[in-house]
């Protein structure tokens, strides 16, 4: 599917986002309002949840109401044919900064002259316009890859995981733990999962545990992809 060559020039990214205050109290009247309709779709699945409850439980996962608290990514180095990753995490609790110092790292990174790529597990429903809608809502300048703007397809630099599996299959969602389960690949949920993210930040005050979670989800991500090039995995 890839080459070595190929895979040493894609930046594999995920993030970690939480609700932007921690309690749906918090949050001004005027936002209140708003996700009082965004949350109308969950509350048809879950008639008995209240605004406040599907705030802390839904919130994160939307830029508009969430903020990005981890970025981890890494990259890959092939020595005789066996495969390494560098990694490195942009953490904090001041998003602006956060976004600042990535946004740093990715136009170094995409100034080169061979074609340069980013890939992430659901990636093209996440984590890219969740990257632009906060560099934007912070008044950042975008990097030049996350502008998707007037672009065809192919002209983007993004590769997605889960869109590689699909295999021209837009039915279902898979999971990055699923994948890596079929595919002899590590798990990378032996601590939390996503959903626990959230508690983790605003109850435990932990960051470095969301860090931890965060490079996991990277270097599985780079397993992944891997394993479908037919290449050894990271040992």
């Amino acid at each position: 599917m890839f080459s070595q060559i190929e895979l040493e020039n894609i930046l594999f990214l995920d993030l970690e986002t939480v609700p932007v205050v921690a309690s749906y109290d918090e949050l001004p009247e005027r936002m209140q309002e708003l996700w009082d309709k965004k949350s109308l779709r969950y509350k048809r699945n879950d008639p008995d949840k209240d605004s406040p409850t599907l705030f802390a439980e839904k919130a994160g996962i939307h830029a508009e109401f969430g903020k990005i608290v981890c970025i981890s990514c890494g990259y890959l180095r092939f020595e005789n044919g066996e495969p390494t990753i560098t990694l490195k995490s942009f953490c904090g609790h001041e998003e602006r900064e956060l976004l600042e110092e990535f946004g740093q790292m990715l136009t170094r990174y995409m100034n080169s002259k061979v074609r340069r790529n980013l890939c992430a597990h659901n990636g093209k429903e996440f984590d890219f316009p969740y990257l632009g809608r906060r560099f934007l809502i912070h008044g950042l300048e975008i990097p030049s890859i996350l502008q998707v703007y007037g672009k065809k397809p192919w002209e983007t630099s993004f590769i997605d995981t889960m869109e590689l599996w699909k295999f021209g299959d837009f039915k279902a969602y898979t999971s990055l733990d699923l994948m890596a389960a079929v595919l002899g690949v590590p798990s990378p949920k032996d601590d939390i999962d996503g959903s626990q993210v959230a508690s983790v930040y605003y109850e435990e005050q932990d960051l470095d545990r969301i860090r931890i979670y965060c490079e996991k989800d990277v270097k599985t991500t780079a397993q992944v992809v891997l394993r479908m090039s037919r290449l050894p995995l990271i040992s």
